[in-house]
């Protein structure tokens, strides 16, 4: 079941919550911006969803918060990653 999600006025997208999500093991690629370029490069990412999504826009583009990352670029300083849904393998399947 999916919690409804949070009301937010000032913000660009809405949060929720998807209990069934929580806990599972996914992988993530995705692209970040090449700093002072117009390119892209591809990032992976691995770890455990934590159930938590936010929406953005009138047809909703999800991402997934991915945390207890066991891989990610060697620069990337955060302990959790926003992970579009469409990029997200999951591995508990």
């Amino acid at each position: 079941m999916i919690e409804k999600p949070e009301e937010q006025d000032d913000s660009p997208y809405r949060s929720g919550h998807n209990p069934e999500m929580k806990g599972k093991k996914a992988e993530c690629d995705g692209g970040a911006q090449i700093a002072e370029t117009k390119y892209a490069g591809r990032q992976f990412f691995a770890g455990a969803l934590t159930g938590d999504y936010r929406d953005y826009g009138d047809y909703p583009w999800r991402w997934y918060l991915m945390s207890e990352l066991t891989q990610k670029p060697e620069a990337y300083t955060y302990d959790a990653v926003w992970c579009d849904e469409g990029s997200l393998i999951l591995l508990d399947e």
